[in-house]
């Protein structure tokens, strides 16, 4: 069932990093039970992967009721996941402190792109401008214009959402031993700039530069870099290590060229580079990947999402799966002995309200009451 069976998470429905972090752990076995605000009847949501797998109800956080039963619920939780801007748990009466008087074993886990303290913590923001203030967005910026959006990559998914399901892991561990919960604080800001640990490490020891694209891992390196094939598109090659270098050279035939003789010479780099982007326009991706791949020239095409899906490694290793017709990444990492089962379907919105409420003894009336909509549209 997973290494985290037997783990029940309360989360306040949000978007995009805290249900990933939530979804995470749900697809490690744990028990989800999402907190949503009552809305029309509307079809399942297919393409909302992120709620993949979890338990769904609506509650009237406004009413009496609604409050009430979500306290019984985060009463029986082992954690709970918020996304809010700082200070919306606290007006619902849900503070961390107030959750723990609850609930002393509760694990109090909370995502902000800026973080709960600071001049810009209650600012808005998004992924981009998390990222930006970091330094992380700064180091895979190009050298020739500005840095272009990630689709909440770095930041949200990588720096916030995986951040706080890692926090929420060690919290919960942690809560085994001592029975205590405690608040996990993470902040897409402080993930993403978590996430520049090794950079921070060259930039010490004077082997990595500020400015953009001059550096092996930024686009600076000819020998680690993406080129546009003849067909117009790209392959990526890694070729850092000697040994590896030497090999892209002989499948190259340049092994003899004095331009390449020196591989760590910084002030051949912009001629290397473009002598290899004349090289690889002159073939296909195919027919690169047929001469590079699997080789240790540390190679691989840069394929679109419904390429990635098809491709022999990925499906060897199960990397994606379908649930209900939609394509999407497998549960990572895998486990040996508690592998856990393949992620349930989307919730539709409050599918599980009714059996919920129910569950806590709530009448027809008080459902309506708690849920904030008509007894007939709570769904069993």
């Amino acid at each position: 069932m997973g290494p985290l069976s037997g783990i029940k998470i309360v989360e306040f429905a949000g978007l995009g990093p805290a249900p990933f972090a939530s979804m995470m752990l749900s697809d490690q076995g744990a028990e989800v039970i999402r907190i949503g605000r009552p809305q029309r009847p509307a079809p399942r949501d297919v393409g909302d992967v992120l709620s993949r797998g979890k338990r769904s109800i609506t509650l009237n956080m406004k009413s009496a009721l609604g409050l009430d039963v979500a306290r019984r619920i985060i009463a029986s939780s082992d954690g709970l996941i918020e996304g809010f801007r700082p200070g919306v748990m606290e007006k619902f009466g849900l503070s961390p402190e107030e959750c723990a008087k609850i609930n002393p074993a509760l694990v109090f886990g909370r995502l902000t792109g800026w973080g709960q303290t600071g001049p810009l913590a209650k600012s808005a923001g998004h992924d981009l401008n998390y990222i930006a203030l970091s330094g992380a967005l700064q180091s895979m910026a190009p050298a020739d214009g500005p840095p272009q959006p990630s689709p909440g990559l770095v930041g949200d998914f990588g720096g916030g959402g995986m951040f706080l399901a890692f926090g929420m892991a060690c919290a919960l561990l942690e809560a085994q031993k001592s029975g205590l919960g405690q608040t996990v604080d993470a902040s897409v800001c402080d993930g993403s700039a978590m996430l520049t640990s090794l950079i921070s490490g060259w930039r010490a020891t004077g082997q990595w530069q500020d400015e953009a694209a001059s550096n092996i891992g930024n686009g600076g390196a000819p020998f680690y870099n993406s080129y546009r094939c003849k067909d117009g598109l790209d392959v990526t090659i890694g070729s850092i290590e000697p040994q590896f270098y030497g090999l892209l050279l002989q499948e190259l035939d340049l092994t003899n060229d004095p331009l390449f003789a020196h591989q760590m010479d910084r002030s051949c780099w912009p001629e290397a580079k473009q002598r290899l982007t004349e090289i690889f326009a002159q073939r296909t991706r195919a027919e690169w990947c047929s001469q590079l791949e699997a080789t240790d020239v540390c190679f691989a095409p840069v394929l679109s999402l419904s390429e990635a899906h098809d491709h022999p490694q990925n499906i060897k290793n199960k990397t994606f799966m379908e649930i209900d017709g939609v394509v999407q990444p497998s549960p990572a990492p895998k486990f040996g002995r508690t592998p856990g089962l393949k992620p349930g379907s989307v919730p539709i919105e409050g599918e599980d309200t009714l059996s919920l409420l129910q569950d806590l003894g709530l009448s027809n009336s008080e459902i309506e009451e708690a849920s904030g909509m008509p007894f007939e549209n709570c769904r069993s």
